[in-house]
């Protein structure tokens, strides 16, 4: 089975100034460097389809010279802060018509070529046993409460419970989201109506979103490497 890796990655992160492309953990070209490296690594992604608006990205890839690498330079009307994912879903779909997709992010450094395969093969798995997608999520087992109360507890039964034995809580995390494209044109959207939540720990879940996470994850590479 076909699988393509559908890498969005626009210009101009509000946040984290040029946050996808300066430069990380001593890589010259950062997250997009990281990503890429760790794509072209895998076994299972037969093709990494790079959309972004970014030239400054295009020219790394393009220097790459990989012929699993296919670039797309997104109009700018699609690159906005605003843009929405459900145009995204969209736009995914017009590039990868007929595939798997794997639907993935640079902010996510600590999934490796490894890690895409092994998650591939259970997507695989999932299919066989009635699920028609799979996205990652981060398991939540803390005392959660909304203004009405606790959520995934009954003080009635025990104000505070051991959180061992706290209900879970699926966090999706979008670090991965695995579907055939024909989910995308059926339900406008990345996954299916039966998504397999699949756990990832929190080093492999780790997203950069903020300055500080940006920072963090930079540790956590120094610390590793």
């Amino acid at each position: 089975m076909s699988v393509t890796c559908f890498l969005p990655c626009r210009k101009g992160s509000e946040r984290v100034p040029r946050k996808n492309i300066k430069p990380f953990g001593g890589n010259d070209f950062g997250l997009i460097e990281i990503k890429l490296k760790q794509l072209i690594a895998s076994k299972q992604i037969n093709e990494i389809v790079l959309s972004t608006n970014d030239d400054e990205i295009l020219t790394y890839a393009q220097s790459l010279k990989n012929a699993k690498i296919r670039l797309h330079k997104r109009s700018e009307d699609l690159s906005a802060s605003s843009t929405s994912t459900d145009r995204l879903v969209k736009h995914a779909l017009d590039l990868i018509p007929d595939s798997h997709i794997l639907w993935t992010h640079v902010t996510s450094p600590f999934i490796n070529g490894e890690d895409y395969d092994y998650i591939i093969e259970e997507y695989y798995l999932c299919l066989s046993k009635g699920y028609d997608s799979l996205m990652t999520t981060s398991i939540i087992r803390s005392f959660l409460w909304d203004e009405s109360g606790p959520i995934n507890y009954d003080r009635v039964l025990e104000k505070w419970p051991r959180t061992q034995t706290l209900s879970p809580i699926h966090e999706v995390n979008s670090a991965i989201f695995l579907s055939h494209s024909k989910n995308y044109n059926s339900y406008n959207d990345r996954i299916g109506m039966k998504p397999k939540l699949h756990s990832l720990d929190k080093l492999k879940a780790f997203d950069i979103d903020w300055p500080e996470d940006f920072s963090i994850a930079e540790c956590i590479s120094q610390l590793s490497s």
